[in-house]
């Protein structure tokens, strides 16, 4: 699993969402998110895959996939607010208990807007990079495979899953899903003859 970069995420107020009007102290929390972005990534779940928009932003307009994991390996809940963090530069003073609550803090703090994600993050270090420069997590017993969720636009069949996932296949349940004909979600379609 690809795990993203500080420094190239979507979102422009990642990691700087603290509120101040002092460019000192902006630099030096730009200088932290720097720091940060040099020697961990992210790796984002949502709690839930039925949302229709994170389907449209994530899985290309629900032609694509979502895949669902088991998470033994310590996520941080993600919070959204409506206003930005507090600086506060004395607990950035020297490393303890004060700095790393902060540091969780704005690595797990977003605008209210984005809620709709349901987020928690996981922080690995970044080892080896790949022959295209990226970062990969493996899974493995933190980090577990369970479902693969096909998009209801999607036109990937279930050979295709099953092929994807090689010696994974029997760990993993795949399904399409739909859009549910009473509300704004999307979920599982039942009906198993509608997806070869």
């Amino acid at each position: 699993m690809k795990i993203g970069r500080i420094n190239e995420l979507n979102d422009p107020f990642e990691f700087l969402g603290v509120a101040t009007k002092s460019a000192s102290l902006r630099r030096r929390y730009q200088r932290l998110k720097d720091g940060l972005n040099d020697y961990m990534g992210l790796v984002c779940f949502s709690a839930n895959w039925d949302n229709p928009v994170q389907w449209a932003h994530y899985a290309d307009r629900h032609r694509g996939i979502c895949l669902g994991f088991e998470v033994r390996a310590q996520a941080h809940k993600v919070t959204y607010v409506s206003e930005r963090l507090l600086a506060r530069p004395s607990a950035m003073k020297s490393e303890g208990p004060k700095a790393e609550a902060h540091v969780t803090e704005i690595l797990t703090t977003k605008f209210e807007h984005w809620s709709y994600e349901d987020e928690y993050r996981l922080f690995p270090q970044l080892q080896e990079r790949d022959p295209s420069g990226r970062y990969f997590l493996a899974f493995d017993d933190q980090v577990a495979l369970r479902e693969v969720i096909v998009g209801h636009r999607s036109a990937i069949s279930r050979a295709d899953i099953a092929q994807a996932l090689g010696p994974l296949a029997p760990q993993v349940i795949a399904y399409k899903a739909r859009l549910a004909f009473r509300s704004f979600d999307v979920v599982r379609q039942k009906n198993d003859r509608l997806w070869e």
